[in-house]
C-alpha cells in the first residue's frame, strides 16, 4: 500500500512549536529596539526645543522664551507663513503638537513651564515623558534653560516641567 506524501499532524506540531520559540525570542528584542528608537527620538525634540527657545529668545527679547510648545511651532499643520511671537515656526508641527498622550511624536509626548521675571520669561523647563509606559518608552527626559539634557530611568507620567525636579535628574551623556 503506497504511503501518501505529506507532513504528519506531529510534524506540522512540532514546526509550529520552533516558530513559536524563534518569536517568543524574537519579539522582545524588537520591542526593545523600537523603545530604544523613541528614546532617541524624543531627545532629539527636546535638543530641537532647547535650540528653538534660544532663538526664540532672540527674536522677541521684548516676551523672553516661549511660553508654550506650541508657540515654538507653525500655527498649522500646512506650514509657516509669518512668524509671530504666537506661532514662531521654529519647530516642525509634530513635535509642537506632541503635547498630550494622544498626540504623541514617536511615542513621546512634551511639555513645559516657564519662569517670569517682571513680564518676561526668564527661564523654562521642558519635559518630554512615554505615553505608553513600557510600550513607547520607560525613561523621562527634560531640560531647562542651561541646555542639559537629564534623565530619569523610569517615568510613568507625565512630563517633568519642574526646574528643580529636573534639576536633581542625572545628566545624560
Amino acid at each position: 500500500m503506497p504511503r501518501d506524501r505529506g507532513f504528519s499532524l506531529i510534524e506540522l506540531l512540532i514546526v509550529v512549536a520552533i516558530i513559536l520559540i524563534i518569536a517568543g525570542i524574537a519579539i522582545p528584542s524588537l520591542i526593545s529596539a523600537k523603545i530604544a528608537a523613541n528614546d532617541g527620538s524624543a531627545v532629539n525634540s527636546l535638543r530641537t526645543i532647547n535650540t528653538a527657545q534660544v532663538a526664540y529668545a532672540s527674536a522677541f527679547p521684548a516676551v523672553g522664551y516661549a511660553s508654550t510648545i506650541a508657540a515654538l511651532g507653525p500655527a498649522a499643520g500646512t506650514g509657516c507663513t509669518t512668524p509671530s511671537s504666537a506661532n514662531a515656526c521654529l519647530i516642525d508641527w509634530s513635535v509642537s503638537q506632541a503635547t498630550t498622550a494622544g498626540n504623541a511624536k514617536s511615542g513621546y509626548y512634551f511639555g513645559m513651564s516657564v519662569v517670569t521675571a517682571n513680564g518676561v520669561n526668564v527661564g523654562y523647563t521642558a519635559g518630554g515623558a512615554p505615553a505608553s509606559f513600557n510600550h513607547s518608552g520607560v525613561r523621562g527626559f527634560c531640560s531647562n534653560e542651561d541646555g542639559v539634557l537629564r534623565y530619569t530611568p523610569t517615568l510613568n507620567g507625565p512630563p517633568v516641567t519642574s526646574n528643580a525636579t529636573c534639576a536633581g535628574y542625572e545628566a545624560l551623556r
